[in-house]
């Protein structure tokens, strides 16, 4: 049976950190805005149906402020907060590889300009990223902890073309493979409970992320949030959104299929409260964890159990 050095019986990133750096390290989000071309009309207008209109920003900073201020504002929070002494640079919002490389360099430069800075990790999606790009952001690996997350959301096809993605599940495969093997973690975005998906076509990604070979997942449960298209599905009763326990038993099913090596990056979180409709069970991060926990032990069961069966 396969547990982290925290006790848990999945691979989690926080103990991931902990084990390589002696201590707990933090994340300081941050916001480049940078936009989405699935977004601005390069590929579509309005994004994702699932994305509201501050591209899953977490708000924790004024959108004009300088990356450099929002870095030292994150880091005093948290040092203020938690007595934090080492943080991972995080550029979440929209895409964060949407720009010509000069301009992408300043802002990963800025991002990383601080002593207590120990790595970056890169929001993005697989359709913007090329060799140019890759390279650049290799150039961090040589003293940091450098992640690049890649939105994949599902390895349907069907599905991306539902939640208007604008990208296919082989620009996905072809971005991984462009960034394997530099140095760069690469982490995979999926949601669970997206419409129309049965729990075989969930766990047929969960199946694909093994076989590609990534670093590490995070995981979302399909939420509803003011302002974005899934509210009008969700108002018109055209979208049913997964109870807690369902969720809990599709997480839990889909981390069985995984490599005991692949870092989970998330299972729960409270989300941005003013924007949530539903589920209002997203609120309650620990309880949520708290049921992971229990599934497993009830289950006798832990990530990788099933991968490769």
């Amino acid at each position: 049976m396969f547990q982290d050095n925290s006790g848990k019986n999945y691979r989690t990133y926080s103990q991931y950190l902990k084990d390589k750096f002696g201590e707990k390290v933090y994340k300081v989000t941050l916001n480049a805005n940078l936009g989405c071309p699935n977004r601005d009309g390069t590929k579509s207008f309005g994004g994702c149906i699932f994305c509201d209109d501050v591209g899953s920003f977490s708000q924790a900073h004024d959108l004009n402020l300088p990356i450099e201020e929002q870095l030292i504002t994150g880091i005093n929070n948290l040092e203020k907060r938690f007595h934090a002494k080492k943080f991972i640079a995080y550029l979440q919002s929209y895409s964060n590889t949407y720009g010509d490389v000069a301009k992408l360099k300043k802002i990963y430069d800025a991002s990383v300009n601080n002593e207590r800075v120990v790595g970056i990790s890169i929001g993005t999606r697989p359709d913007c990223v090329d060799e140019e790009k890759i390279s650049l952001i290799q150039s961090y690996t040589f003293n940091r902890e450098v992640w690049i997350e890649y939105g994949l959301q599902s390895i349907k096809d069907k599905t991306l073309e539902l939640i208007n993605r604008s990208h296919t599940s082989k620009e996905f495969i072809d971005a991984v493979k462009m960034t394997q093997n530099k140095g760069i973690k690469i982490s995979a975005h999926v949601i669970l409970g997206l419409p129309d998906e049965t729990k075989e076509d969930m766990l047929d990604t969960a199946k694909a992320l093994a076989d590609i070979g990534i670093d590490g997942v995070k995981i979302h449960c399909l939420c509803v949030l003011k302002n974005s298209k899934l509210e009008k599905l969700y108002n018109n009763n055209e979208l049913k959104v997964l109870e807690e326990d369902e969720y809990v038993d599709l997480a839990c099913s889909f981390m069985e299929l995984l490599p005991e090596n692949v870092i989970i990056h998330r299972l729960a979180g409270n989300g941005y409260k003013k924007s949530l409709l539903v589920p209002q069970w997203l609120g309650q991060k620990f309880k949520t964890l708290n049921k992971i926990d229990e599934w497993f032990t009830e289950h006798n069961s832990w990530q990788g159990k099933k991968y490769n069966i």
